[in-house]
């Protein structure tokens, strides 16, 4: 165990030090569109807005959402955008355009919610920030989101900017391996990682030919997220509360066809093969030691995890595969719970969560955060709780 940061500070506000030169989180936001969709409406609402007259098509859906264990969303789409795009209901419709004019402001939009939150967090001027990661797989457009996100936000013209575009569920994950590398290369830098997605690109009627349309009716939400990220904390400044400490991508051979995206005049299509959880569960194991061996960790349950949850099945395979105990993936649960699978987003959400969990449990002083996505690609970054 590290030593413990106690000068003047009550016993509930303990904090380890931080490793000199070592990234860490200094600061964490979140946002989502107005409407809020209870899973238990979800189904009504899709079946009237889609027009959709299959009985077996409704009785499915109604069955998924009940497996996928979401309760509520976040939406971009509503009823004003359907009354003013009414093709995106219809099948077939060559609708690219309608749905980059709805994205594209609307991902820029929720990221500059969630980045101010994160700054104000933060506590210290947005012209501070040295560089911005931009991270979604939701919006086409050039110059990207990245652009006027910094200028939405006031910072620097000379701000270093990097898109990370149409990554998927693990987009957040890299941006985080990305801007570890950005803090720790250099000195003194302050990193804005931000991830912004909606569904809008994927939104169309049901269709039996496109049985994965329906997992994502059911499964995913729009919100962003945002963290500031950076090396050496300036004490009495900053409040770090997450170091990463060492992180690995890697890729399954052979594995591109599992989770198949292809941009269409439609929007988005996307397959889902039903072998992702079982490659998932195959290669974990081999991927999680990996990196719990730079800090000679050999226990899993001696961990936290923060786990991007893709969905239930996912989970469930790693729980059972790592014999974890009880409770391991509550985080992971929770944010899937309250606000579905975000894509690059949700790891965010479930590290706010992580972060409350360790507060008030003392918690363990490592854990591993994971994500999963096209590839099939391994995201993971070893933490250390501050």
């Amino acid at each position: 165990m590290s030593k413990i940061d106690n000068n003047n500070a009550p016993w509930h506000r303990l904090r380890r030090a931080s490793t000199p030169g070592k990234a860490t989180v200094l600061a964490i936001g979140k946002a989502f569109p107005r409407q809020l969709i209870p899973q238990e409406y979800l189904v009504e609402g899709y079946i009237r807005d889609t027009n959709c007259q299959d009985v077996s098509i409704k009785e499915k859906l109604e069955r998924l959402c009940k497996t996928t264990t979401v309760k509520t969303r976040y939406t971009v789409m509503c009823k004003e955008i359907l009354d003013q795009y009414p093709e995106l209901a219809t099948e077939g419709s060559s609708t690219i355009r309608q749905r980059l004019e709805i994205a594209n402001p609307a991902v820029v939009e929720m990221a500059f919610e969630a980045s101010l939150a994160c700054i104000e967090e933060w506590g210290r001027p947005a012209t501070d920030i040295t560089h911005i990661i931009y991270v979604s797989s939701s919006e086409i457009r050039l110059p990207g989101g990245d652009l006027y996100l910094a200028s939405e936000l006031g910072l620097r013209n000379d701000v270093s900017r990097v898109m990370l575009y149409f990554l998927g569920c693990y987009g957040g994950a890299t941006g985080l391996r990305v801007a570890k590398d950005i803090a720790e290369n250099n000195p003194g830098s302050r990193i804005l990682l931000t991830t912004s997605e909606t569904t809008i690109l994927g939104f169309r009627p049901p269709n039996k030919a496109r049985p994965y349309d329906l997992v994502g009716a059911a499964l995913f939400g729009d919100g962003a997220a945002a963290v500031i990220i950076g090396t050496d904390p300036i004490t009495g400044k900053e409040s770090p509360f997450m170091e990463l400490s060492y992180a690995v991508q890697q890729f399954l051979p052979g594995t591109q066809s599992v989770i198949d995206g292809c941009l269409t005049q439609e929007g988005i299509n996307f397959k889902l093969g039903r072998d992702l959880p079982q490659k998932i569960e195959d290669n974990i194991e081999e991927f999680c030691r990996k990196l719990m061996s730079k800090a000679s960790l050999t226990d899993f349950n001696e961990m936290f995890w923060a786990v991007h949850p893709g969905g239930p099945a996912i989970l469930n395979r790693l729980e059972s595969t790592l014999k974890l105990n009880k409770g391991k993936l509550e985080c992971s649960r929770k944010a899937l719970k309250d606000f579905g699978n975000v894509s690059s987003n949700t790891i965010f959400y479930v590290m706010e969560y992580m972060r409350e969990e360790l507060k008030r449990g003392g918690g363990e002083e490592w854990g591993l955060a994971l994500a999963f996505g096209p590839g099939i690609t391994f995201e993971g970054i070893l933490l250390r709780s501050l």
